[in-house]
């Protein structure tokens, strides 16, 4: 809650959500940039007296503006805005009986069963939402629609963009992964991938690139104005836009000062943090183009952003709107110590025909003098301009839209920025930078300016443009570039002035400049690079031009219309390829053969009988010599044991495990190669077994005592068959008293020989047939 004086409007103070008063003094040094400026004010300035007064003003909304941004930062900090990145949002067990949490902070926490913390992953910054565990791989879902395999110790395998919303379940069946993500799209992932199955079907799909390939071309308009806090004329609004969008599919427009003033950036400053953005006069000029553009019958506007005195927004055409989605913003303050948005950038990102473009509206410091400071500006603004979803999610989920070829990834990607540790805006297939970049004209006075203007030299004039020297020298808007300027510089005019003799003829005589420039760059690594899926974005200029005839500010609106080609992939087309690789490409019948097979097994025994709290060891044996075997064993059902030894009363367990009296450790793993587990099958002898006998409730003092028996299902399946299993029964028979040691002369041999283990040449090898459970019931039937 800001408080004002109310003779001064300073801002006095600032109290933060938990109503602690938050300090308003700034650190020395903190904002050296706002001195420099004052520095440079009073080094351009004319009349000494007239700056001395006006840096009292400046000073005193220093302190308002700087003590609100640093009050609101520090509240953020103190995490009063955010949420608990240490909430667990997801739990499995894994084949190896390990647990694995998964946090909102992207925070991966391995457990054992005692609850022992072992040990933490960190490989993405987004929530955890989902897992799934199929074998020796784990498979994580994050909110950023990105799917990471790991395996049992951890190891990050690999990572792609299944979509391009949260994932918020995931499943395994015939052979595959298949993910839920919040829109409601499934897709499914070969429970092989990441691996050798994925490499081929990108080589064989990437021949065949030119049946899928679709070139669409689109044009789109650019606008940039500096409005000085003015307000256009509908007259105005038409000769820079309206007369231009006649044939435009996408209209990007970028204002600067639309509002300035202390109290507005303070004001702005607030919202930022607490995640608001807009105004009253923002909302003005968004009303005000969005009648010249015909809103509505042809043009909708799609999305815009607001920090202070910047605005973008994006208007598309109706027929087009299929073809647009994932429309996300972002703001970059630059002003008073990186805090304030006087001085910054706005973006706007959306994906056409599932190519992704950013449109960012900047304004630079100002003054002639002040040129590293506006390189330092483009620089920050590059490099930390960071949307709702990093780019290169959408253009994984993009380039994964079929389930055909996955974006593989083995490194880490938290952070910010994307999995090479790149900026956000390096990641976008087109970029265009729109604003009043305030680079001024070097080495030329005022006359000498107005001179070679009035003869239209421009490109003598532009050789000492500020803004191409750097570019020349590789010190901003690296491989950026910007259409030939074959108009008049657009800075500074006298409002309502019309002609060029408009310009600036007031004791400053400030020296025209092309400060307001539109500068872009697609997907081409050289100028001779064509349109195609390795080259997805091409465009090429129509027109760069600016509005010298509209005078309701001190500079001119510029416009750039750009014709752009984009190569989209043919979806229904390339599944078709998809599925014909598969049928044909005999290493991926290879591989696929693979999902079928299920490594020959053995079991020690097929009858266990337990009493006084028994432990008996089952053996499982792979015989295989070069597949790991995945085991879990289940209860089928359990029966009563009469006082003849006849098996009744027989219950399925369903989804119920194992009886309360039992407890089997392991009961799910891996077996290598030629190797043999051991299963701890155990006797828990409580007072009370089951909740119900012969259909009568119990309560914890009842004692059941007669004979148990259930079958334990030993499950065998290959590392990738996710459907067939080869199945082994197994007897377990709890005795509660001696009299089935009587009755049962197998059962009184067994015990007094070596207690419940069995030797080598008792081991068998079951199938999952009927018979053969019909056969170990027998076993005890008369």
């Amino acid at each position: 809650m800001f408080y004002r004086d109310a003779r001064t409007r300073e801002l006095l103070k600032v109290f933060n959500i938990d109503g602690q008063i938050e300090r308003m003094d700034m650190p020395p040094g903190q904002d050296s940039t706002f001195e420099d400026e004052i520095k440079i004010r009073n080094a351009t300035g004319s009349r000494k007296e007239k700056m001395q007064s006006s840096f009292g003003f400046f000073q005193r909304s220093r302190n308002a503006i700087i003590g609100a941004a640093d009050a609101v930062r520090r509240v953020a900090a103190k995490s009063g805005f955010g949420d608990d990145n240490r909430k667990t949002e997801a739990i499995i067990v894994a084949t190896d009986g390990i647990i694995w949490t998964g946090c909102t902070s992207g925070l991966l926490v391995q457990w054992d069963g005692s609850g022992t913390r072992l040990q933490d992953f960190h490989y993405h910054s987004f929530a955890v939402l989902c897992f799934c565990t199929f074998g020796s791989r784990i498979w994580v879902g994050y909110a950023s629609g990105t799917i990471q395999v790991l395996d049992l110790d951890g190891n990050l395998l690999g990572g792609w963009v299944a979509h391009s919303s949260p994932i918020i379940k995931m499943a395994v069946a015939a052979g595959y992964v298949f993910t839920l993500a919040s829109h409601g799209g499934i897709r499914g992932w070969n429970v092989m991938s990441p691996g050798h199955f994925d490499s081929i079907l990108h080589s064989e799909l990437a021949g065949k690139e030119f049946l899928y390939t679709r070139i669409e071309n689109l044009k789109i308009l650019t606008g940039t104005w500096n409005v000085a806090e003015g307000k256009a004329s509908c007259d105005s609004l038409t000769s820079w836009l309206g007369s231009a969008a006649g044939d435009a599919g996408i209209v990007v427009v970028g204002l600067q000062e639309v509002e300035m003033g202390a109290g507005v950036l303070a004001m702005s400053a607030a919202k930022e943090t607490v995640g608001l953005e807009g105004s009253s006069v923002g909302q003005w000029w968004l009303d005000m183009i969005g009648r010249t553009l015909e809103e509505g019958p042809t043009f909708g506007r799609v999305g815009s952003r607001q920090l202070a005195g910047l605005l973008i927004a994006v208007w598309v055409r109706n027929n087009l709107k299929a073809q647009v989605g994932d429309v996300d913003t972002a703001a970059v303050p630059c002003g008073f110590g990186r805090a304030i948005g006087n001085k910054g950038a706005v973006g706007l990102r959306i994906r056409v025909y599932d190519r992704i473009m950013c449109f960012v509206n900047c304004h630079f410091a100002a003054h002639l003098e002040a040129v590293n400071r506006r390189n330092a500006d483009f620089d920050h603004v590059y490099r930390t301009m960071t949307f709702g979803r990093p780019s290169s999610i959408l253009n994984a989920a993009a380039a994964g839209a079929s389930s055909a070829v996955q974006i593989l990834r083995a490194t880490n990607v938290a952070g910010a920025n994307s999995a090479e540790g790149l900026p956000e805006l390096s990641e976008a297939d087109m970029v265009i930078f729109l604003g009043d970049f305030n680079y001024r004209l070097d080495g030329i006075s005022y006359d000498e300016a107005r001179d070679f203007i009035s003869q239209r030299s421009f490109d003598w004039l532009r050789e000492r443009d500020q803004l191409w020297t750097e570019m020349e020298a590789g010190n901003v808007f690296q491989g950026i570039r910007e259409a030939v300027i074959r108009f008049p510089p657009t800075y500074k005019f006298e409002k309502n002035q019309p002609g060029l003799s408009g310009y600036d003829s007031g004791e400053k005589k400030r020296i025209p400049a092309w400060c307001d420039r539109i500068l872009y760059r697609d997907g081409r690594s050289t100028q001779a690079s064509e349109c195609g899926l390795d080259c997805p974005v091409v465009c090429s200029i129509s027109e760069y031009d600016a509005c010298m005839e509209v005078t309701d500010s001190d500079h001119k609106p510029v416009r750039c219309i750009f014709s752009v080609d984009i190569a989209r992939v043919d979806e229904s087309v390339r599944r078709q390829e998809f599925g014909d690789i598969v049928k044909s490409n005999d290493e991926i019948k290879c591989l696929l053969e693979e999902l079928c097979k299920i490594p020959e097994t053995i079991v020690s025994t097929n009858n266990i009988i337990l009493q006084n709290q028994d432990t008996t060891i089952l053996r499982i044996t792979n015989k295989c010599e070069e597949s790991n075997a995945l085991f879990e064993i289940i209860c089928e059902g359990q029966s009563t044991i009469n006082d003849d030894g006849q098996a009744l009363n027989h219950h399925s367990r369903g989804a119920f495990g194992f009886p309360r009296w039992l407890e089997v450790t392991p009961a799910a793993g891996i077996i290598k190669p030629d190797h043999t587990a051991e299963i701890s099958v155990h006797l828990e002898d409580f007072p009370t077994m089951e909740e119900f006998v012969d259909g009568a409730p119990q309560n914890s003092w009842c004692e059941d005592t007669r004979d148990k028996e259930i079958i334990l299902v030993v499950k065998v399946r290959g590392t990738y068959n996710t459907t067939a299993t080869k199945d082994h029964r197994i007897r377990v028979r709890h005795c509660c008293s001696t009299q089935t040691a009587r009755n049962d002369p197998k059962a009184n041999l067994s015990m007094q020989g070596q207690r419940n283990l069995l030797h080598r040449s008792d081991y068998q090898q079951l199938s999952s047939s009927y018979d053969v459970f019909d056969h170990l019931r027998n076993l005890h039937s008369p």
